[in-house]
């Protein structure tokens, strides 16, 4: 069933990946899209090729590293509401991005990726120490990534003030923004994110063992010290790498495994697998969905998710809180 089920959320990922080629301010055909793709001579060559393929591909990557992202900080701090933009990790990295931008002139490239993964590791630490460290509870865990959180973006904008017409492109991306996809972008993170989920799919079992409390972990032989440090390492290298090619957008990695585990339960087996799929099709949809409500020209993908991730939160959390 569990199977089955993963094999449709594959074919559903490929159709919304098809919808996102297709779909734009200038619509191409399902039928010329192949032929586009292939043949340099074809009249949509330069919209699917070199515009729209690459946009597509990066949000496969980025959805699929916040969605895996999302679920392994759920299970780490074993706190519901744990999220990597909630939590203040995606703050971490437009705040290094931002001070990389104004001190060093970096506007883009793997110099970005690099102060993005650095940001989001200071912040990843600096929550899990102000937490509580081993004895953090989900409530701190919250409050400190909250309170980073808003810190840090109120010093992203202070940059903005600084430098503003240097900084243009900055107040684009914080909004999160597939928009400037290209080739370059795709390779430069690839690489982060695919030792990221990698990371993060072989820490699946330890993690369930993690789960069940440190005492349990460790008489079923798992090292909880260990577990903690490679995940968070994982995280960092999946919302680090997703949050300098896209900018900061939020809810993908915190709603996503909620609805995942209503049809897998809490196994990280299969939770990380499903959150992989369903991730970036909720982040290429709502991309598209963008581009169809804001033509002729487009909403940016981190305004959809918000406005659809906030109502569907509430609505989750009023759910949970009904069951008796």
């Amino acid at each position: 069933m569990r199977a089955s089920g993963l094999a449709a959320a594959a074919l559903a990922l490929l159709a919304v990946a098809v919808l996102s080629i297709a779909v734009g301010a200038k619509p191409v055909p399902l039928s010329e899209v192949w032929h586009a793709l292939l043949d340099r001579d074809a009249a949509e060559y330069a919209v699917v090729r070199q515009m729209r393929l690459p946009r597509t591909l990066l949000g496969l990557l980025a959805g699929t590293a916040l969605g895996v992202a999302g679920a392994a900080m759920q299970a780490l701090t074993r706190n519901p509401l744990a999220d990597p933009g909630l939590l203040g990790i995606n703050a971490g990295a437009a705040a290094a991005i931002a001070t990389a931008a104004l001190l060093f002139g970096v506007g883009g490239g793997t110099g970005q990726v690099w102060f993005a993964l650095l940001g989001a590791a200071v912040v990843t630490v600096g929550v899990y120490a102000v937490g509580g460290g081993r004895s953090a509870t989900p409530a701190r865990l919250a409050l400190a990534g909250a309170a980073l959180n808003a810190a840090l973006y109120s010093y992203v904008s202070a940059v903005m003030l600084l430098d503003s017409a240097g900084l243009e492109r900055l107040r684009f991306w914080t909004v999160g923004s597939l928009a400037s996809a290209d080739t370059d972008t795709v390779r430069q993170v690839l690489p982060f994110i695919a030792v990221g989920l990698l990371v993060a799919l072989a820490a699946a079992r330890p993690l369930n063992a993690l789960a069940l409390g440190e005492d349990t972990a460790q008489a079923l032989g798992a090292r909880p010290a260990l577990i903690r440090v490679v995940v968070i390492a994982a995280i960092t290298l999946l919302c680090g790498a997703a949050t300098a090619a896209c900018g900061p957008i939020v809810f993908v990695g915190l709603i996503v495994p909620h609805l995942v585990r209503a049809l897998t339960g809490p196994d990280l087996r299969w939770l990380l697998p499903y959150c992989g799929l369903l991730a970036p099709m909720l982040l290429l949809g709502s991309d598209v969905l963008g581009r169809v409500l804001g033509r002729p020209g487009e909403l940016q993908v981190g305004i959809v998710t918000a406005v659809l991730g906030g109502p569907l939160f509430l609505w989750l959390v009023t759910r949970t809180t009904a069951r008796p």
